[in-house]
């Protein structure tokens, strides 16, 4: 059974006075779902965060709660009326209360202010620490208490900006998972804002990708890795390279290792010049193949190892192989591709006519941070 619409944007464009930061902006947030926005610094995500929450106005389009306008053109309720908690980069913590006191500020006037509190500090895995004081706790307990207390007048949505870049990559996975458990548990929707996808990825259920103002993509983790909508996304999302083919039919496409098929079929002319995407985990290690490369590159990955592959026509792969099937640089192996999505991209600037029949050129991305 699908949850309530809660929050709405619709052909939102938003920035700071003059300025038109994010453009044509539309996505929305079911009741109890995390959502994220993904994006490098300056592509205006921050900046829709901050609209959301009603510290910066809206250009056109609207902003909608739980069925309320709380931005539109001309108008912005105020902050504190939104129903909406904030969890800020700096955790801006009260210095001078105590951990307790911190959580409690924002419902002074409830009548069960010490058992939500109680409750919170529980959940927050901080029960025994509510005398202390901010200096007092480390980095990861400080974020915690700022997320108690953002939780406790039960916001309709909470609100998270960069949540963890303050804190080294080990505790940063412990801590994401930590804050999506306590989400779900609470029944809390929420919208986090970060640079870093495996961060997005541990905490949300859709994660929307922007570029310069404009959302690219919002769908599930899974359906950005294997289905990205736009060469932008396939390049920020995972790592991997794009193979220069030609369509050969609606669902394969003939490339320097061979003819690949995939599960979709494309609406190209057949003998269209197109760009396949190939991810680390589509080629696998296959020591019968008649297909070989050579090993260029490797990196050890405990279970696991990344090896960078070039083809005899000097295209360069990547493929993950088990780390137990262990071969140095300069070695061959055989591969094959395992390729399920056939992800492909309409090539630029060339046609069918000018790709020879083996096509040497790929192109590399890698994940962008």
């Amino acid at each position: 059974m699908s949850q309530p619409l809660l929050l709405n944007l619709h052909n939102l464009a938003c920035g700071y006075q003059d300025q038109r930061v994010v453009q044509n902006l539309n996505l929305h947030l079911n009741a109890g779902d995390i959502g994220c926005l993904l994006g490098s610094s300056g592509c205006g995500k921050t900046t829709t965060l901050r609209a959301i929450a009603g510290f910066e106005p809206v250009h056109e389009g609207e902003i909608q709660l739980a069925g309320q306008t709380l931005s539109r053109a001309g108008f912005t309720l105020a902050p504190e009326k939104r129903r909406i908690g904030m969890v800020f980069q700096d955790y801006a913590l009260f210095p001078h209360l105590s951990v307790s006191e911190n959580i409690a500020f924002g419902i002074c006037k409830h009548p069960s202010k010490a058992r939500v509190v109680e409750e919170l500090l529980e959940l927050v895995n901080l029960k025994n620490l509510g005398g202390r004081f901010p200096h007092e706790l480390s980095g990861g307990q400080q974020q915690r208490v700022a997320l108690a207390r953002a939780l406790a007048p039960e916001p309709q949505l909470l609100l998270l900006d960069e949540p963890f870049s303050n804190l080294d990559g080990e505790l940063r996975r412990k801590l994401s998972h930590e804050v999506r458990a306590i989400l779900k548990a609470r029944g809390t929707s929420a919208i986090l804002v970060t640079h870093d996808q495996e961060e997005a990825f541990a905490v949300s259920d859709h994660v929307g990708v922007f570029k310069e103002g404009r959302l690219e993509q919002w769908d599930t983790p899974y359906n950005l890795y294997h289905e990205p909508l736009t060469p932008f996304v396939a390049s920020f999302i995972g790592q991997g390279y794009f193979i220069r083919g030609r369509l050969e039919s609606p669902e394969s496409v003939q490339t320097e290792l061979g003819i690949l098929r995939g599960n979709r079929a494309y609406t190209w002319p057949i003998g269209a010049a197109v760009d396949a995407l190939l991810r680390p985990d589509d080629i696998v290690y296959a020591p019968d193949s008649p297909l070989t490369a050579q090993i260029v590159d490797k990196t050890f990955l405990g279970a696991s190892t990344l090896y960078r592959l070039q083809l005899p026509t000097g295209a360069q792969l990547e493929s993950i192989f088990p780390s137990h099937a262990d071969h140095q640089v300069g070695a061959r192996v055989g591969i094959r591709v395992a390729a399920e999505h056939l992800v492909l991209f309409q090539a630029s600037g060339s046609t069918a006519a000018h790709l020879p029949a083996v096509e040497s050129g790929v192109r590399r991305y890698s994940a962008a941070h």
